[in-house]
Order: structure tokens, then C-alpha cells, then sequence
């Protein structure tokens, strides 16, 4: 970054760290601990709609490569779109197996990123529950290499904004935060939040 980027305020993008994804495991354990909440089983990793032969062969590669884990349980890995026209790679494991879920979605956005896509990726997501019903999504931005908790209420498109502040005063010391509260982006009805 040169001197005049910095008296313009021009910062320079942060670089994408999947490798942060596998703090997810040791920070379900600080949740659970703390406020109750467990995994779901259920992850995605979410991007903006490309068509062509190339994204639909990278899909299929994907698809293929997680299909053939051979302790699955559950479902396949769905290629979803929703209504606001993102398409999700959701993947669904036993909700005791986390850290194979994480593996799951940093091999999909590898693989996006290696065939190309990685200006399309947007987000991972991690679903979690605690006992009286109440839903998290741990949210990945891709772009800005950080994570930050969304809580939908139900009902439509309402959120516990004040749990999601206390949940990521919790996890501070387990996952990189994001600071900007602008970027806590809603994900209605992202895999693994719905009711």
C-alpha cells in the first residue's frame, strides 16, 4: 500500500484464510460451554450464481469429491439456489461430527477457488441449536477472511441481535470477529437456520 492509498483511506482488501474455518471445532466447544448451543450437522458454502460449462463441471467435481466420503451419514451434498438468487453447496453431516463438516465446506470453497470461482464464493455457514430451540448460523465472509454469528427469530426475517453480540463477545478468543457490524449480513434462510 503506497502513501497515497493511505491519505485517500484506500485499504487494501484482506487475502481469504480458509484455514480458519478449522477453529470452528474448538469454537463450537467454547459455545456449548457457554451458552448451549450445538452443532446441527448441517454447513454450506454459499456463491453467486454462475452458468457455463465450466462452473457446472466444478459443481459436479465438488459434488463428486464429498459424495465419496465414504462416513457420510445422511444426505448427499444439495445444490440449492435461494430466493434472492445465490446458489448453496449444503452439506449434512451427524451433528457430533463437526470437524468433518469443516472439511466439507473448506473443500468446496478450494475447490471454487482453484477452478477459478473465487470472486463468486460469499460466505460458509455452520448451523447450530441450543435446547430451547433457538437457532445460530456461524457465518464465514470469504472476502474478509472473518466470522460473525447471526441468530434468526421465528418468524420471518426478524433477528436476536443482542444474543448475536454476546455470542461473539464469546467466541473472540476462538474465531477472528468481525468488527464491522454493517457486514453482519443477514442469511435468511441459509442451510442449517431453518426451522
Amino acid at each position: 500500500m503506497g502513501l497515497l492509498d493511505i491519505l485517500l483511506g484506500r485499504t487494501k482488501p484482506v487475502a481469504p484464510d480458509l484455514d480458519r474455518l478449522f477453529a470452528l471445532p474448538s469454537a463450537a466447544i467454547t459455545l456449548e460451554a457457554g451458552a448451549g448451543f450445538t452443532p446441527t450437522g448441517t454447513g454450506a458454502v454459499c456463491f453467486a450464481t454462475v452458468e457455463g460449462g465450466a462452473f457446472t463441471q466444478a459443481h459436479r467435481e465438488v459434488q463428486a469429491l464429498l459424495d465419496a466420503d465414504t462416513d457420510r451419514t445422511g444426505e448427499p451434498v444439495e445444490l440449492r439456489r435461494d430466493e434472492y438468487g445465490y446458489s448453496w453447496l449444503v452439506s449434512r453431516r451427524a451433528p457430533d461430527q463437526l470437524t468433518d463438516l469443516v472439511n466439507d465446506l473448506h473443500a468446496v470453497n478450494s475447490a471454487m477457488e482453484a477452478n477459478g470461482f473465487g470472486p463468486q464464493l460469499l460466505c460458509s455457514v455452520a448451523g447450530f441449536r441450543d435446547e430451547g430451540g433457538r437457532r445460530l448460523a456461524l457465518v464465514y465472509l470469504y472476502k474478509r477472511g472473518t466470522f460473525y454469528p447471526m441468530c434468526p427469530l421465528p418468524g420471518r426475517q426478524k433477528r436476536d441481535n443482542a444474543l448475536e453480540l454476546q455470542l461473539a463477545a464469546l467466541l473472540k478468543n476462538d474465531l477472528r470477529i468481525e468488527e464491522d457490524l454493517s457486514r453482519w449480513f443477514p442469511v435468511w434462510g441459509a442451510p442449517g437456520t431453518e426451522d
